[in-house]
């Protein structure tokens, strides 16, 4: 493999579990705070349009530090920064859990976001470097695990924290973990000798940093997050805030695009997607990123708002599928080694397309089984995306990239989620808004259906509830509404994976992977 030398092969998959194990801690709790956001409004007496700065504060400073962990660890070293990141991630994780007051905790959550912005880009570098080439599929499969399977458990870990010892454990929780890591990586972890050389290049050039540009970037995506996460619930472009917040977005990302590809020393190596293979990676990792996390968001608004599941059930739904990720991931992991990555992705794109189509026959009715199968179908296309896609960005490019390639590919992953789960979102209300219209249209007096309706329910419910069949109509109109805006959000999702697959065609054929001993 082009520019990967002196393979680690001894205690590979010591790195691999202790690497992936902080990775890990990092996406779960990204996912696992969303359903502790009632118990935190309770706790603190907030409003839910307060709540919802939890998540906004941890996602816009994570968004920014994410493009910028390949620079850092260059700057600072790859190996310390981590570690760095680590015990920073673990020191805020406390605050956040013994945070007095609501200002206190969306002022830590930021600063954890800083924090757990640097563990998955490093993860997937350190994992990509100390794999030997035959074991190079593996490292993305062990990476993958990681953060595929922590968004599908999340909800359920979240929900019963949060139900048997308290909202503040799902922050506490990282502490001990953190602690057990950090002197794992300190002895197992070591920067490649390519890393190293380009490290003391850089540093005997003394480059002056780009503040400039990290102006930019920090502008850019942390506003871009803000108009993500409030777009829907504000009334996107009606929204005079949200305009003008999108509309600096655009300059912003647009000076920062301009202004480092120009510069010989940027803070993030756009160079790299004049690689045809690295930027189609990076626009189906954005869809892959989307559709994952979007359909991820869904499902348990799904089953807890149209079927009565508690958050631990509907993430008990979820669960199955995020098991078989894991089981899947080394197989394809091994795959990788023997067959066309491309016929991988295109095998993935196709089950996780059809798997949700199956979505659109969801009804109100829908079974716990029929669910779970359903999820698990879906999840099982997702496992043969992820290793391939990965596989194919770092193909050709030299090990002194990594960082810097995995902070890219991580962010277009990250993006493509904040857009998924919005647009998701976006989708759901409209479209709820659409059919209730129409269904309401077809409520006449002279539809020969509805005065039987009414009678019916009037005579079920009892004559002593006047108007009880015009409360239970307006009630399953709203629940149908609310039904056919889940099937057309599915809808899309399953057309747009089939969508992705001429992009397979932008890869570049590459040999399989060697294989292992």
């Amino acid at each position: 493999m082009k520019g990967h030398e002196r393979p680690v092969t001894g205690n590979f998959w010591a790195v691999a579990l202790v690497v992936a194990l902080a990775a890990f801690m990092e996406v779960l709790d990204l996912t696992i705070v969303n359903v502790s956001l009632l118990h935190i409004m309770g706790s603190m007496a907030i409003s839910q349009d307060k709540a919802i700065w939890v998540l906004t504060a941890y996602t816009m400073t994570n968004a920014i530090i994410l493009p910028l962990s390949g620079w850092l660890a260059t700057v600072l070293g790859r190996k310390r920064y981590f570690m760095g990141c680590i015990a920073a991630f673990s020191m805020t994780s406390l605050l956040c859990g013994l945070s007095p007051n609501f200002p206190a905790l969306v002022a830590f959550r930021a600063l954890q976001g800083i924090a757990g912005g640097g563990l998955q880009p490093n993860a997937q570098a350190i994992l990509t470097d100390a794999a030997p080439a035959a074991k190079r599929g593996m490292a993305f499969a062990v990476y993958g695990m990681a953060v595929v399977f922590a968004p599908a458990i999340g909800p359920t870990v979240g929900g019963w924290i949060t139900d048997h010892v308290g909202w503040r454990w799902i922050f506490l929780i990282n502490v001990p973990v953190g602690l057990l890591i950090l002197p794992l990586v300190q002895a197992l972890v070591h920067d490649p000798e390519s890393f190293v050389r380009a490290r003391s290049a850089r540093r005997a050039s003394a480059p002056r940093a780009d503040f400039m540009g990290f102006a930019f970037i920090t502008l850019g995506l942390g506003l871009m997050q803000v108009v993500l996460d409030r777009g829907q619930q504000d009334g996107w472009f009606s929204s005079v805030p949200i305009m003008t917040m999108t509309i600096t977005v655009v300059l912003a990302i647009t000076a920062f695009v301009i202004r480092e590809w120009r510069r010989a020393d940027p803070i993030v190596d756009l160079r790299l997607l004049h690689d045809r293979g690295f930027a189609a990676a990076n626009v189906l990792m954005f869809m892959l990123g989307a559709l994952l996390l979007g359909s991820t968001a869904l499902l348990p608004l799904f089953m807890q708002s149209l079927l009565g599941y508690t958050a631990v059930d509907a993430g008990l739904v979820l669960s199955p599928g995020g098991l078989l990720i894991m089981a899947l991931m080394p197989v394809v992991g091994q795959l990788v080694s023997r067959l066309d990555a491309r016929a991988l992705i295109v095998g993935g794109l196709c089950i996780s397309g059809f798997a949700t189509l199956l979505m659109t026959q969801f009804d109100t009715h829908i079974g716990f089984t029929t669910l779970v199968w359903t999820r698990a179908f879906q999840a099982a296309g997702m496992a043969f995306l992820f290793i391939p896609i990965n596989t194919l960005a770092f193909a050709s490019l030299p090990a002194s990239k990594s960082s810097n390639a995995s902070a890219i590919i991580n962010m277009s992953r990250n993006i493509g989620g904040s857009v998924g789960m919005s647009i998701a979102a976006t989708i759901l209300a409209r479209r709820a808004q659409y059919h209730q219209t129409r269904l309401v249209a077809r409520i006449t007096p002279y539809n020969p259906h509805l005065h039987s309706y009414l009678a019916a329910v009037q005579s079920a419910i009892g004559h002593a509830v006047p108007g009880a069949g015009l409360a239970h109509l307006y009630t399953t109109v709203l629940r149908q509404s609310e039904m056919l805006a889940y099937i057309d959000d599915f809808e899309l999702m399953g057309i747009l994976f089939f969508a992705c697959l001429p992009l397979v065609l932008l890869f570049r054929w590459a040999k399989p992977l060697p294989r292992g001993e």
